[in-house]
């Protein structure tokens, strides 16, 4: 289970990067993101409710662990909402701002390619470790605000399996947390 929340956490990094010259400005700061994967099989989609239901009662130690992990990349520990869904914060710095870039990067040896369109983006994907791939559009309300939905192919839980990913970001501060030292 371990295996699957790892590899659901680095599936939800993937999907959230995105750069392009022509996108709205993006502001610098800490970002929250609520993101929610159904995969259309009611069997996955009722373990991917198992497994993030575990990820909200995961042991202090656990969480500590995992805390420490995801802080050095700037980013929370997932929420878990009734709904399945997932909230995150993120930051994003003055540097990934000024090149457009969304909160948070790809893992794993990834490509990505971004084409510009009529407020926001359409961007495509493809990863190595985990495999996966996928395509979606990124659509930006304002500087502090953006929805995105993307398709994605993966094998992070070590079959071939189709989620669909639906996402929104907000900007809530102009500051982030420290990162720890490590």
């Amino acid at each position: 289970m371990k295996r699957f929340l790892s590899a659901l956490a680095l599936l939800c990094v993937a999907t959230a990067q995105a750069q392009a010259q022509t996108t709205p400005t993006i502001k610098p700061g800490l970002w929250e993101l609520n993101i929610t994967v159904k995969t259309g099989d009611i069997q996955t989609d009722a373990a991917i409710q198992m497994a993030m239901q575990q990820l909200a009662n995961m042991p202090p130690a656990q969480r500590a662990q995992m805390e420490a992990m995801l802080a050095q990349n700037g980013v929370s520990v997932p929420k878990v909402g009734g709904d399945g869904s997932m909230t995150v914060t993120a930051c994003v710095t003055p540097e990934m701002a000024a090149k457009k870039e969304l909160p948070l990067n790809q893992k794993g040896n990834c490509t990505s390619k971004t084409v510009p369109t009529a407020g926001g983006l359409d961007v495509s994907f493809s990863c190595t470790n985990p495999t996966s791939n996928g395509q979606g559009q990124i659509r930006f309300s304002d500087d502090s605000h953006y929805t995105m939905i993307m398709d994605v192919n993966t094998e992070a839980t070590g079959a071939p399996q189709k989620v669909k990913v639906n996402s929104t970001g907000r900007w809530i501060a102009a500051s982030c947390p420290a990162k720890p030292k490590g």
